[in-house]
């Protein structure tokens, strides 16, 4: 009899309760296996499941995948080994199923039909959970796309038998006690985009549980405490309560506010209790969710209950009693406000950062919370994954929610409320589109960045007429290393840190940042100078660290610093407040300072940029300084020609021509000329269909152009004074005489 022994690895986020052992190509070959066959696995206990082939990522390794519940029915945890061998299934006549004991469910009039057309095919092994996914007419609901387990509590003929449509199933309600295997409850299948982190936990939570004998060979202490931190929604509690059900250790939870009492000793009295009860409970996990909360630092906190409280859980953590087998695993997401005795070795001896998710993890996470919907072939979870920078899991599962909803909206029309039962048909009609998810991109943004979140409106590279040597540049700097990264890796160098776009005004600077953040699919945040200032000393500089730290946390990012010379102008000038001085010095300190930048670039415009603080303007930090003029003879035709696109012209306009009496307009005068003209002619004939040329000329009479040969001298000399060689332009020099109307 050929058979293999092969390590367990975790499911494929779609394999998840479909009974399902996926194998490479070789083993398949070895043990004579083809797609589809029946294979007996056993652990610790014996199971049996069909057999797929895996993808190409796990060719050559001597791994099989199978999701929690087989990993259940064969008694084993990830890394373990099982042996496998090719079974023969018998036709299962009879197969009787019953909840497990925590669950008490009704079944409706056709659950035992459902149940069998949801196994139908399927191999079953007595004793073994059967995950039952709930769906939307199901008599018992859970949340859908989580399985309800059920276990197969005799089956006849005995051994692996396959369901098949002669098999009657029997269901019966009173759930079966003395089975100490109960499934549902969350498996490390539910969780996306965090394998690294998983992987350290497990190797301080499951080792010690498991195999205690090797750290008493090595001759040291089983660690300790896990302290996960990280932003909100990122799965830290799930995290936990993944381990607690994959270990099959006993779990107590300890909710911060929930232990705090009024009374003296109180809450000392419940946090020894419950650590009590996990040790004579060993192996044991206790998770306290919201750390923070229960544990602040001593030396910020006023209250005496909390400082009583940290004390006491100090030492529960490492008093002179030992505590036998017993983890702490601790969630928070602000980690500098636990006090800071608790974060020694001994205690919780590792933090896990558990971040916001990359573009695999993305869409990991995408295919666990789609598992149980109908999506129909337009929906590309690849290209959902690349536009949802910064979503972390709790944002990308009510993105999906909500374009289910937009998906019913669809529907809600054909659906008679009033009827009890809506009809099968319909049901079995809905699909979600990948319209719905579009809308649905549209209203979920990305938690970590609510407060400070900006409507982009859709402007591309095409609104922005002539300029088009400052939009190669600024391509070059942002566009570059957030979309082809591996042309500066592969030169070797740094990309720019931030772009400053000078020129007159109305020449286009703002619009072209707005461009920018569009084109390049990251996330936009948008930093009106005067906004940040305020009267308290430091909250201006919080507000600046506080920006770039959301940045880095959904990176790619473009911050864009509007006004840029309001909030950082030259130091040393004799003004009132120190505000702006400090300001300058965070920003200098965020733009290269030691922490690192990540994807975020840096977009800052002025029409003053002799006024900024000649240190800003430095190679490292605003590398790339681009001068947005006024535009040409040809760019003046583009911009005329973009802003009347929707404005019916008479064919005696001629744009050329227009373009060539408009020297020293700049963009926004232009866009104004456009409307002047339609405005004109609308005065003249209230029915008036289209503007002529006339209406134009009359126009130009009543705008006048931004440019003239001051402003136009002074910007000479400015970027003069920028280009290599020059002077930098201290904040006294020049520009001094030129009022900006």
């Amino acid at each position: 009899m050929n058979e293999v022994q092969l390590e367990v690895a975790k499911a494929y986020p779609n394999d998840s309760g479909r009974g399902i052992a996926r194998l490479d190509p070789d083993t398949l070959l070895h043990l004579k296996l083809s797609p589809g066959d029946i294979i007996e696995i056993e652990g610790g206990d014996r199971t049996a499941a069909k057999v797929w082939r895996a993808d190409r990522q796990d060719w050559n390794t001597d791994t099989v995948r199978i999701d929690g519940f087989t990993r259940q029915n064969a008694d084993v945890g990830i890394g373990e080994r099982v042996e496998i061998r090719k079974a023969e299934a018998t036709k299962a006549d009879r197969l009787v199923l019953a909840p497990p004991e925590e669950a008490s469910v009704q079944f409706g009039s056709d659950a035992a039909g459902m149940v069998k057309r949801q196994i139908l095919k399927r191999p079953v092994v007595e004793h073994d959970i059967v995950p039952v996914m709930s769906s939307t007419n199901h008599p018992f609901m859970r949340s859908p796309g989580q399985a309800i387990p059920l276990i197969a509590v005799e089956t006849d003929p005995e051994g692996v038998v396959l369901v098949t449509e002669d098999t009657e199933v029997e269901l019966r309600e009173e759930p079966i006690s003395g089975f100490e295997k109960t499934g549902g409850g969350i498996t490390y299948e539910d969780i996306g985009g965090l394998s690294n982190e998983i992987q350290r936990v497990r190797e301080m939570v499951e080792l010690p549980m498991k195999h205690p004998q090797i750290f008493k060979k090595l001759g040291i202490e089983p660690p300790q405490g896990v302290l996960l931190h990280g932003p909100p929604g990122t799965g830290k509690t799930l995290l936990a309560k993944a381990v607690a059900n994959e270990t099959s250790a006993s779990f107590f939870s300890i909710a911060g506010p929930e232990i705090i009492s009024k009374y003296y000793g109180e809450s000392e009295q419940q946090l020894r209790e419950i650590f009590e009860d996990a040790s004579e409970e060993s192996p044991s996990i206790i998770f306290i969710d919201e750390l923070d909360s229960i544990a602040p630092k001593r030396e910020d906190v006023t209250g005496e209950v909390e400082r009583r409280v940290v004390a006491q859980l100090l030492t529960m953590m490492d008093g002179l009693e030992s505590r036998g087998q017993v983890i702490v695993i601790a969630a928070t997401n602000r980690v500098d406000s636990v006090d800071p005795a608790l974060r020694r070795p001994g205690r919780f001896d590792r933090e896990i950062e558990i971040g916001v998710p990359d573009e695999t993890g993305r869409k990991e996470i995408l295919q666990i919370h789609t598992r149980g919907m109908p999506l129909s072939d337009d929906v590309s979870l690849d290209h959902m994954a690349d536009e949802t920078h910064g979503f972390v899991g709790a944002d990308i599962e009510s993105l999906t929610k909500e374009a289910a909803m937009k998906a019913l909206r669809r529907y809600l029309p054909e659906i008679d409320l009033d009827e009890e039962d809506i009809p099968p048909s319909l049901i079995d009609r809905m699909i979600i589109k990948r319209d719905d998810f579009r809308g649905a991109l549209n209203e979920v943004s990305p938690s970590a960045m609510r407060e400070v979140l900006v409507e982009l409106p859709k402007v591309s590279w095409d609104d922005v007429g002539g300029l088009d040597e400052a939009k190669g540049q600024v391509q070059e700097s942002i566009e570059w290393p957030m979309t082809q990264r591996e042309k500066f890796e592969r030169m070797g160098v740094e990309p720019p840190a931030g772009v400053l776009l000078y020129g007159p005004p109305g020449t286009g600077k703002t619009l072209m940042a707005k461009a920018v953040a569009n084109e390049t699919n990251a996330n936009f945040i948008s930093v009106r100078g005067p906004q940040l200032l305020s009267k308290w000393v430091g909250e201006s500089e919080k507000a600046i660290r506080q920006t770039f730290r959301k940045a880095r946390q959904v990176a790619p990012t473009v911050i864009f610093f509007d006004e840029l010379d309001s909030l950082a102008p030259g130091r040393g000038g004799d003004v009132g407040s120190n505000v702006s001085e400090r300001v300058v010095n965070q920003l200098l300190t965020e733009l290269d300072g030691l922490e690192e930048m990540g994807d975020v670039m840096v977009i800052g415009a002025t029409n003053r940029p002799d006024m900024i603080d000649p240190a800003l303007i430095r190679s490292g930090r605003f590398d790339r300084l681009v001068y947005i003029g006024e535009p040409e003879v040809d760019g003046r035709e583009q911009i005329f020609r973009i802003h009347t696109d929707d404005t019916p012209l008479s064919p005696d306009v001629s744009l050329r021509e227009l373009a060539e009496l408009t020297g020293g307009y700049v963009g926004s005068d232009i866009e104004s000329i456009a409307r002047e003209a339609a405005i004109e002619a609308l005065r003249e004939d209230d029915d008036a269909e289209m503007v002529e040329m006339r209406h134009f000329r009359k126009a130009l009479e009543s705008v006048r152009p931004t440019i003239n040969e001051d402003i136009r001298d002074y910007y000479d000399r400015i970027e003069e004074d920028f280009k290599g060689g020059g002077a930098e332009p201290g904040p006294q020099q020049g520009g001094g005489r030129i009022g900006f109307q």
